[in-house]
């Protein structure tokens, strides 16, 4: 098997089982709502819809670089190092996961596990798997994909941040805010 495919095969296998693994959660008490989650969706979809330009043997204006064999396989095993991750953050939430910005039955400030590394591990991990991919490609597109990906990510854990300390109480989210870092591990914590 090639590096590429199994990049592709990771991110087939990550979103099937997070598809799959959707119905594990708490009861919704209250939603932030889509008209405050449309602009980061938009983002979304626009960097995903780039990223999901296949970049094998294309050779042409937008290909930057190329990586070699070890390269991709380094790749490859940072994509699967960034799902585990965003497993192990799923696991450790539990029932008070959502693929919205909600607040389910119960919730409360999940300080422990991975959250105790950054407040959005789930998102740290896609970013992670995002990079290994983007580095992979090596195309204008996959960086263009890239970029939008991190921004639309950054704005939903902004809103959703914003959601939990109204929703959780501004005391409580601003001390783990204080403690730990957004999105980069030992990075800046506001």
């Amino acid at each position: 098997m090639s590096p590429g495919r199994a990049i592709v095969l990771l991110w087939i296998a990550w979103a099937l089982s997070w598809l799959a693994a959707s119905w594990w959660t708490a009861a919704t008490e209250k939603r932030a709502g889509m008209r405050r989650e449309i602009a980061y969706r938009a983002v979304l979809v626009a960097g995903g819809v780039l990223f999901a330009v296949p970049a094998h043997r294309y050779e042409g204006v937008l290909r930057l670089w190329h990586v070699g064999f070890a390269a991709a396989w380094a790749c490859a095993a940072f994509a699967l190092v960034g799902f585990a991750f965003c497993w192990w953050a799923r696991l450790h939430l539990g029932r008070l996961w959502s693929g919205q910005i909600t607040k389910k039955a119960e919730h409360r400030v999940v300080d422990t596990g991975p959250y105790g590394v950054v407040r959005h591990p789930i998102y740290t991990g896609i970013l992670l798997a995002v990079l290994a991919t983007m580095i992979a490609k090596g195309t204008i597109l996959g960086i263009a994909g890239a970029v939008l990906l991190t921004v639309g990510l950054w704005m939903k854990a902004r809103l959703e941040e914003d959601w939990l300390r109204s929703e959780l109480g501004a005391e409580a989210y601003d001390s783990y805010r204080r403690r730990v870092p957004m999105l980069v591990p030992f990075g800046p914590k506001a």
